[in-house]
């Protein structure tokens, strides 16, 4: 049986593109093969593979007028004994479905996102990192509105796509701690699009964003739009707590995006860890109450903050900035477990595509 798995991961790190993965970063390599589907006079067309990775659009088309565009990411990944599986990604294809419809976009039926996963990922075998790489397969669903307008009003041709990008580790050396600061700014109007995967959201956060960086800090902090009293999530991220009776504390508003992760995190800790949650809304005034911090998402899982910077008031975890929390460590520890195989995941939660 050993020899088996060693023989298996031979041969994936033979098949996978030769590349420096520990040093590729968090960026974009064009790929052999994208998936491409268009919607007119009110259907989808049958949809194919495609080596032009350019996109054509006529000058007035909708998503370079008014915004409409939704998208997703998500991760292939390479097991051990050499086979390639994605993580949840029924959850990416309703969320996409959900996402669009706000947009007044016609949602990809979401069993036909699921095929095209498959399609786009076995058309990119030799791309996805070998096991032990620290990388992945990186995947971009993306729905955008192609046909052209003036007015404003709902494009009548649109375009779904998805590409794929090998990425290495998100952070190199290990998961260092971060800093946040509170922005001044807001994210998402309440009813708004704040819990849409929209591009025009993470476009409102590139302002404060480079305001905080500027700073010195990693990302922004943003407080609900209403009143500024209650903690949300940052420009790209899901954020959680650990009380002073280590339970798991996540902030719960409509305007905060339903991250995946996050989902998953949540079950790990009830379930498998048994740490008790509470999914409430969180009063900024609370923060200085808290012994961890981290934010959640596909990139890196979970990124451990140390501490927030509220105006003149810096608010710093017990947990420091040398290292992540205990709870952060092993929620981060035991998500990447299941993602890599290395211990069985909760049923449905693993799509094995080759």
């Amino acid at each position: 049986m050993v020899r088996k798995v060693d023989e298996n991961n031979r041969r994936s790190k033979k098949m996978a593109k030769n590349l420096d993965y520990a040093n590729i970063g968090f960026a974009y390599h064009k790929t052999d093969k994208r998936y491409i589907s268009y919607w007119k006079e009110g259907a989808w067309d049958a949809g194919c593979l495609s080596e032009d990775s350019n996109v054509v659009l006529n000058e007035s088309a909708g998503i370079l007028q008014y915004c409409q565009q939704v998208f997703e990411g998500l991760k292939a990944y390479r097991w051990k004994d050499g086979s390639i599986v994605c993580f949840r990604p029924d959850m990416n294809a309703e969320r996409m479905f959900h996402s669009a419809e706000f947009l007044e976009m016609p949602g990809f039926p979401r069993d036909r996102f699921l095929e095209a996963l498959d399609e786009t990922v076995k058309a990119n075998v030799d791309w996805v990192p070998p096991f032990g790489s620290g990388a992945t397969l990186y995947i971009r669903p993306y729905e955008f509105a192609s046909g052209i307008v003036i007015g404003v009003k709902p494009a009548d041709e649109y375009t779904f796509r998805i590409f794929t990008t090998p990425v290495g580790p998100y952070f190199k050396g290990g998961a260092v701690p971060i800093a946040l600061m509170i922005s001044d700014f807001d994210r998402a109007a309440p009813h708004g699009t704040g819990a849409i995967k929209a591009g025009l959201n993470y476009a409102m956060s590139l302002h404060s964003h480079e305001i905080a960086v500027e700073k010195g800090f990693t990302e922004n902090l943003y407080l609900d739009a209403g009143k500024r009293e209650f903690v949300e999530e940052t420009g790209g991220a899901n954020v959680l707590f650990v009380d002073e009776k280590d339970r798991l504390v996540v902030p719960k508003s409509d305007s905060i995006l339903p991250s995946i992760t996050r989902k998953s995190l949540i079950y790990v800790a009830e379930h498998i860890l048994h740490i008790p949650v509470e999914e409430r809304a969180v009063r900024l005034e609370e923060l200085k109450s808290f012994k961890e911090c981290g934010l959640c998402g596909t990139a890196a899982v979970i990124s451990p903050v140390g501490k927030i910077q509220n105006h003149e008031e810096e608010i710093c975890f017990p947990s420091g900035m040398e290292k992540p929390g205990k709870i952060m460590d092993e929620l981060y520890r035991t998500l990447i477990a299941i993602q890599d195989g290395e211990m069985e995941a909760p049923e449905g939660w693993i799509r094995h595509i080759q």
